[in-house]
């Protein structure tokens, strides 16, 4: 398996470790039977640890798409891994900004992952 191929199983998961950063202190059997009613009550780091998680959730379908596209049109492995590894390390910035509430920060995170696959 190609590197760029486990940057699209990293992405894949990244969100779910921003989930379980939302969801799991203080969570109890009865409170996951509703999900959505409990991530409307988080607030503070665990209410931006959910946003991080759904905009993590977003970014999947169109890094996986230029991957894929990227291989088939031909473009030099060594380039797509290198574009897939850079936009992990910007998407895990821009959780960890979105986390920590430095918005500018996060900003120029989802800008330059977004550059590196466009």
């Amino acid at each position: 398996m190609t590197t760029a191929y486990w940057c699209v199983l990293t992405a894949i998961l990244l969100p779910y470790v921003w989930v379980a950063i939302a969801r799991f202190p203080g969570l109890t059997l009865e409170r996951n039977l509703i999900p959505r009613l409990v991530a409307e009550e988080l607030t503070g780091v665990r209410q931006r640890s959910y946003w991080a998680h759904l905009n993590a959730l977003e970014a999947i379908a169109p890094f996986a798409a230029a991957v894929i596209i990227s291989q088939l049109a031909g473009v030099s492995q060594d380039k797509i891994n290198m574009l897939a590894l850079t936009f992990v390390g910007f998407r895990i910035a821009h959780a960890l900004a979105y986390i920590s509430t430095l918005g500018v920060r996060r900003t120029v995170m989802f800008g330059g992952a977004f550059i590196f696959f466009t």
